[in-house]
C-alpha cells in the first residue's frame, strides 16, 4: 500500500524538500522541485531561493528503492548554481530505472540544463528559456595554467553529460557555449520553448499534462 502522509506532513515535505507525492489510480509519482540556485558545499544568503543537493540526492535515492512509487516528475526552474552539485544530482536522476520526465517551467539554465536532460523525458514549456555557456570563474583563482585546464575539465564533463543524455552534438551544443554577441554581458546562447527542442536538447514542447501523460503512458 502506498504510504499516505497526513496534511500537516504533506505540507511539511513540500516546505522543506519542495516535494510531494502524487497518488492516482493509474500509479503513485513522487514530484520533486529543483528551483532556485543549485546550493553546494557553500551555503547561500537565506534570503536566495536555493535547492539544497543533500536534500535531493537521498530523495532520489528513496525513490529509485520505494516499492510504492512508479515514476519521478522534476519541475525545474532554477538560474543554475553549483557545478558539482549540479552534476551529482543529474548523474543520479539519469541512473534511475524508473520512469523519469522533467518539464522546464520560466528557466533551466546554466547546470540546470544537464539537470533537464537527465531525465529519460524531458519536456519544456513554452515560455521557459534555458542558457548555455561556459564554465565561468568566479571569486578568488589562481591564475596558472593548471586552473584554466581543471575548469576546462569540468566544462567537457558538462559537455559529455548534455550530448550523452540529449540529441544535441558535440559540436552544436559547444558552438552554443562559445557563442558571442547574443548574451549582453556574457557569451553563450539563451534558448526559449521550441528554440530548445528543435536544437536537440530538450524532447518536446509541452506542460504538465503532456508530462503526466508521459510518465502515466510508463507505468505497467
Amino acid at each position: 500500500m502506498p504510504n499516505e502522509d497526513t496534511p500537516a506532513e504533506a505540507c511539511s515535505a513540500i516546505r522543506e524538500t519542495g516535494s510531494a507525492e502524487l497518488t492516482g489510480t493509474r500509479g503513485n509519482i513522487h514530484c520533486l522541485t529543483i528551483v532556485g540556485q543549485i546550493e553546494g558545499h557553500q551555503l547561500l544568503p537565506p534570503e536566495t531561493k536555493s535547492t539544497k543537493y543533500e536534500h535531493v540526492m537521498p530523495q532520489l535515492a528513496a525513490v529509485e528503492e520505494a516499492p510504492d512509487i512508479d515514476g519521478l516528475l522534476i519541475l525545474l526552474n532554477t538560474v543554475g548554481g553549483d557545478i558539482e552539485a549540479g552534476l551529482g544530482i543529474a548523474e543520479l536522476i539519469a541512473g534511475m530505472s524508473k520512469p523519469t520526465v522533467s518539464l522546464v517551467l520560466g528557466g533551466g539554465h546554466s547546470i540546470g540544463v544537464p539537470l533537464a536532460v537527465a531525465a529519460k523525458r524531458s519536456i519544456i514549456a513554452p515560455t521557459a528559456a534555458m542558457t548555455i555557456h561556459p564554465v565561468r570563474l568566479t571569486g578568488v583563482v589562481v591564475g596558472a595554467p593548471q586552473t584554466y585546464d581543471y575548469f576546462a575539465k569540468i566544462q567537457d564533463r558538462i559537455v559529455e553529460f548534455v550530448t550523452r543524455s540529449s540529441n544535441i552534438t558535440r559540436e552544436r551544443f559547444t558552438d552554443m557555449m562559445q557563442r558571442t554577441g547574443e548574451l549582453a554581458a556574457d557569451i553563450g546562447t539563451a534558448l526559449y520553448g521550441r528554440e530548445a527542442v528543435e536544437a536537440g536538447l530538450i524532447d518536446e514542447v509541452g506542460g504538465l499534462s503532456e508530462a503526466l501523460g508521459w510518465l502515466h503512458s510508463q507505468l505497467k
